[in-house]
């Protein structure tokens, strides 16, 4: 069974304003600077990133959901389902099955890899094995890396924001996106020093202030600078 559990990483093997066409760290990865900020290892999906906007997850693929498990063994390093599918090779390398419906309920499986299916029913061989014996009654549902193929954020979500980009990166390309501390964001609206941001509904990636009416967009972070309307300008972010 692969290891993938480990630290932090001490030394990143891409610096920080650059897009590479080479994968140096696993999806998600983070990595700290000494001054606060915190960056998550992704991949750009079918547009180029521009710095300084928010980006979020591709978004989700209800086919790979509610899938039918063929049963499986504890110590199994695949899940197999018999629900028909249509995904390129390794769309879900370094994503995750998670179980939804008993047995194996709650129980949540790194992917390793599988090859490319086209209406057929697929394989996902694991990076960890089962643990709970899966059965023809248990229910699957895949989901993709969370920083794998991202986009810029939505306003209509469709997906999770998970970070800034804090350079251009290419498309199918790799690079950094902030998820903690200071940062330089487009933003919505005219932003209060000290106040909360969320993302904008109104301007795809982009945050805005928070208003007196409830929101159920998500906090961002906070104002760290009075923001003018449609400029970009000084975030302190808090995401995950």
């Amino acid at each position: 069974m692969s290891n993938f559990l480990s630290g932090p990483v001490q030394v990143a093997a891409q610096s920080l304003h650059t897009s590479s066409a080479d994968q140096y760290h696993k999806k998600g990865e983070l990595v700290f600077a000494n001054d606060g900020r915190a960056f998550r290892y992704a991949e750009a999906g079918g547009t180029a990133l521009v710095a300084g906007t928010l980006q979020q997850s591709q978004a989700q693929d209800t086919d790979t959901q509610n899938m039918t498990a063929v049963a499986a063994a504890a110590g199994d390093l695949s899940i197999v389902s018999t629900t028909t599918v249509t995904v390129t090779a390794n769309e879900y390398a370094e994503g995750f099955i998670l179980v939804s419906v008993t047995p194996g309920v709650g129980k949540n499986y790194k992917i390793k890899g599988h090859v490319a299916y086209t209406a057929a029913a697929p394989t996902f061989n694991l990076d960890e094995s089962v643990v709970v014996a899966l059965t023809t009654s248990s229910r699957l549902d895949a989901l993709a890396n969370p920083y794998a193929d991202v986009v810029q954020a939505a306003t209509t979500f469709t997906a999770a924001a998970v970070g800034v980009a804090v350079h251009a990166i290419a498309i199918d390309q790799f690079g950094w996106l902030q998820v903690q501390g200071l940062t330089n964001c487009l933003l919505d609206g005219t932003g209060v020093i000290g106040e909360p941001v969320i993302r904008s509904n109104g301007t795809a990636g982009s945050v805005e202030p928070v208003t007196t009416t409830f929101t159920v967009q998500g906090n961002v972070g906070w104002a760290a600078t009075a923001i003018s309307n449609t400029e970009y300008g000084a975030i302190i972010l808090q995401l995950p």
